[in-house]
């Protein structure tokens, strides 16, 4: 069990929480309840209700939305820091998107009242939580107009490619030669917008060509920088 002083560290990498003063920080962490999901686990479906907020310790979590011809659409992967639920601080609405663990996951839950409170003490959280929700909603936007324009191909490939992103973010030095991705063939085809034959195939092919190595719930990649030759 992570200890009051592990949880104000947290929430101190946390953009929205940046301005916060020490003592601030630790009022919030007193509050904070501590979660965890298994792999898998659901932690809201699109459409429910809601007042809390999360903060991701450890792990990953996918947001995803439902689109209208029955396809689950990924729209971000989060990790350590990300806020995630934050829309629920407003009051009478429903989850937007679906909230998934994709690996064993532990975060902190935050009231919206609690949240609330903060922010009308620190206006200036306000505008920092503007800024984030226009960096998802952008690249939200990006992931679907590349799942709109791109090939099959192009779309598994750039969905690979973020997911090596996301292990090394910060690692700093050389990028390492192989990546281990935990994910199936169906949570890749959910990320690229693709059907789960389509994105097998594409794999297949990128493993005949010594790209990818796959396994149960896993995908080595060799070379991540050798996806780049199959987005276009």
């Amino acid at each position: 069990m992570a200890s009051g002083e592990d949880t104000t560290r947290l929430l101190s990498r946390v953009p929205l929480f940046a301005d916060l003063s020490e003592r601030e920080l630790t009022e919030l962490a007193q509050v904070a309840v501590p979660r965890s999901w298994l792999a898998g686990e659901v932690i809201f479906r699109e459409g429910d209700p809601g007042d809390t907020c999360y903060v991701v310790r450890s792990g990953a979590v996918r947001v995803t939305r439902r689109h209208s011809d029955g396809r689950q659409i990924a729209l971000a992967d989060l990790r350590e820091g990300d806020i995630f639920g934050e829309l629920a601080m407003f009051g009478g609405e429903t989850r937007s998107a679906t909230v998934e663990a994709v690996e064993p996951a532990e975060g902190v839950a935050l009231l919206a009242g609690d949240l609330r409170r903060t922010i009308l003490a620190h206006p200036e959280m306000a505008w920092a939580m503007l800024a984030g929700l226009a960096d998802r909603i952008r690249a939200a936007n990006e992931r679907l107009a590349r799942q709109t324009f791109q090939t099959v191909e192009g779309r598994v490939a750039s969905a690979l490619l973020g997911q090596v992103k996301a292990l090394t973010a910060g690692s700093g030095g050389e990028p390492p030669r192989e990546i281990l991705i935990r994910a199936t063939q169906a949570q890749i085809a959910q990320l690229s917008g693709a059907s789960r034959e389509s994105a097998s195939r594409f794999l297949a092919k990128l493993e005949r060509a010594g790209v990818i190595t796959t396994g149960r719930g896993k995908i080595l990649v060799h070379e991540p920088a050798s996806l780049n030759n199959y987005i276009y």
